[in-house]
């Protein structure tokens, strides 16, 4: 049964994932130096095409950079959003049951409010 060991804090790393945690920090400063390679690689090739096909080039990167932009929000804010919807339509659903002003009844789900009631003028 290998020691245990008690960890203090949450930043800290146990003797036994020590070999772990060095295999991940290798794994990151790859990564991390691939994506470097590839943006040069493409900023290289941005350089040597021509004007007209570099702007075409650019705004299809800022329309890509402006939809994961839209994605991440949505993704970051779709339950506020949602809690912020479902509140609406219970405001809007105690409104139209009439709790606040009860001017008019109810027959079955058709609402007729008193105003109706008025004979019409004809012209």
């Amino acid at each position: 049964m290998p020691p245990t060991t008690q960890v203090r804090f949450l930043g800290e790393i146990p003797r036994h994932n020590a070999k772990l945690s060095r295999y991940h920090c290798v794994v990151i400063e790859k990564l991390f130096a691939g994506v470097v390679l590839a943006v040069c690689i493409v900023l290289m090739l941005r350089l040597l095409i021509g004007a007209r096909r570099r702007g075409r080039f650019d705004a299809a990167v800022r329309r890509s950079w402006l939809g994961s932009r839209r994605f991440l929000d949505t993704l970051w804010h779709w339950r506020s959003r949602r809690r912020e919807a479902q509140r609406a339509a219970d405001a809007a659903i105690r409104r139209a049951r009439g709790h606040e002003a009860a001017d008019g009844e109810w027959e079955g789900n058709v609402y007729k409010p008193k105003s109706f009631r008025k004979p019409r003028k004809l012209h």
